[in-house]
């Protein structure tokens, strides 16, 4: 008689299949999302995570990366949450790269207990990197007077209108040194008994999933339902867990804006538009 109910019930009620909660991290970190592109940060991801490490009955929670990096503190941020979660709940955390887990994107992908790969998905890129532009020959030919007043000797460190100073730069060497340290260190408490000794692996270079099971940056190669088919039994159901609506900076239904300022935030989008594509683009997609 309840196993004739449970057929007719809907899938989440029934008793005899493993769900495994999923979340989708994606996108480049820490930049302000908009309509014309995706970004990812602590404050998008808590909620899913929260709610997909609190289906008490799963066994593991299933991430799915797909990032080109970004800001190492938010990237931090999230693999702290995660695997802050996954000692308070008690579950197996599986990482599923899809295109590109580099820079930022593996900080993340390593809260993984296990990270499985595609073979030609990107990985790695474990560095710091700054850019800029230099306008000081073009507004010396345009004519323009630039006016700068400060408190503090410092307080314009790099201003892309002014020459640059070997001191700045070496300053700013130095905060990278101390990021690129931080995130070694992450690399081998992690995956520090699996690591090949490859000279290249801290660099900045970035591989294949297929080298990069071989370098011991992940795991193995696999897809998300295949795996998590083969460990939890055929039954086994993931259950991708959604990102409420609004928490990517929309505006509330009824909120006008002036021509102008429409204006503006259109021209940033485009802007951190282009930087997002850029980010992509460093790995070939």
């Amino acid at each position: 008689m309840l196993s004739s109910i449970r057929k007719i019930l809907p899938k989440r009620f029934r008793g005899d299949r493993p769900v495994i909660p999923v979340v989708r991290l994606q996108g480049a970190i820490g930049m302000a999302a908009s309509p014309m592109r995706s970004s990812l940060s602590l404050a998008s991801a808590a909620i899913p995570l929260e709610k997909a490490f609190s289906v008490k009955k799963a066994p593991a929670v299933a991430l799915i990366v797909n990032s080109p990096g970004g800001s190492p503190v938010q990237s931090r941020l999230i693999f702290q949450r995660i695997r802050d979660l996954a000692a308070e709940k008690e579950k197996e955390v599986l990482v599923f790269v899809e295109d590109v887990a580099a820079s930022g994107g593996y900080m993340i992908a390593l809260a993984g207990d296990e990270i499985f790969v595609d073979p030609s998905s990107i990985v790695g890129s474990i560095g710091v990197v700054a850019a800029g532009f230099g306008f000081t020959e073009m507004i010396k030919k345009i004519g323009v007077d630039r006016r700068v007043y400060t408190a503090g000797d410092k307080k314009v460190t790099l201003d892309p209108f002014q020459p640059e100073v070997p001191e700045d730069i070496e300053h700013l060497k130095a905060l990278q040194l101390e990021i690129h340290e931080t995130f070694i260190d992450m690399v081998k408490s992690r995956r520090g008994d699996v690591l090949s000794d490859d000279p290249e692996l801290f660099t900045g270079k970035f591989w294949t999933g297929r080298t990069a099971v071989q370098l011991g940056l992940v795991d193995s190669m696999g897809d998300l339902h295949g795996v998590i088919r083969k460990r939890y039994g055929e039954k086994a159901e993931p259950k991708l867990i959604a990102t409420p609506r609004g928490l990517f900076g929309r505006r509330p239904a009824g909120v006008a804006l002036s021509g102008a300022r429409l204006t503006e935030g259109l021209g940033e989008d485009l802007i951190g538009a282009v930087e997002s594509r850029a980010l992509w683009m460093r790995y070939g997609l």
